[in-house]
């Protein structure tokens, strides 16, 4: 595993089972690249499953970062159990309701932005 702190991954790439210290390497090396799964799978004559599938099972699924929107409150919050709806820029719309896990919401939304 040399070069692992470098960026090197070739090592890791050509193993045909991997652990999960080396899953996060390679997905973490993937991150920091900022290129897409499949470039970046392309380059290091990856399997693109393998990686979307680590990557999924890791949580990193993506390499993008968390981005706020502007929020617009519409009406009043007169209902404090009512669910809350969120309304995402392509349109889409994801209702929460009273008591939702954050975690949940989080992976529901990857799904909804074609991340997970």
């Amino acid at each position: 595993m040399s070069r692992r702190g470098t960026g090197g991954i070739t090592n890791l790439v050509q193993r045909r089972r991997w652990r999960e210290a080396d899953a996060r390497a390679v997905v973490a090396a993937w991150q920091r690249s900022g290129k897409s799964k499949s470039v970046f799978a392309r380059e290091h004559s990856l399997v693109l499953q393998r990686l979307s599938r680590w990557a999924a099972r890791l949580g990193g699924g993506s390499n993008r970062r968390v981005r706020f929107h502007p929020v617009r409150l519409v009406g009043g919050l007169r209902d404090r159990n009512a669910a809350i709806e969120v309304v995402l820029v392509d349109g889409c719309r994801v209702r929460v309701p009273e008591g939702f896990v954050a975690e949940e919401l989080e992976r529901v939304l990857r799904v909804v932005e074609g991340r997970g």
